[in-house]
């Protein structure tokens, strides 16, 4: 995946975009990154993020609001590989 992959998770249903948004990120090379399309700010995804992979994860809002969220999230250079 490269930084223009995205993941557009506005059409699914609550409980089923973590997992993807997750998966995603798990299938990333390390050093490269994806898009996030969101339709509310993904803050509680980037705690979950800090306290499941801290230090393995980069995260940029590139659009915040007020209808969509785009934020490049990456895995870091020194994430382990096949980091779950």
């Amino acid at each position: 995946m490269s930084e223009n992959v995205e993941l557009d998770v506005r059409q699914l249903v609550p409980m089923q975009r973590h997992q993807s948004i997750f998966r995603t990120w798990q299938s990333l090379a390390n050093g490269t990154s994806f898009i996030l399309i969101n339709d509310h700010d993904p803050k509680p995804l980037y705690y979950q993020f800090d306290a499941e992979h801290h230090g393995e994860f980069t995260w940029d809002y590139l659009e915040s609001g007020p209808e969509t969220w785009r934020v490049r999230i990456g895995k870091t250079a020194n994430a382990p590989a096949g980091a779950a």
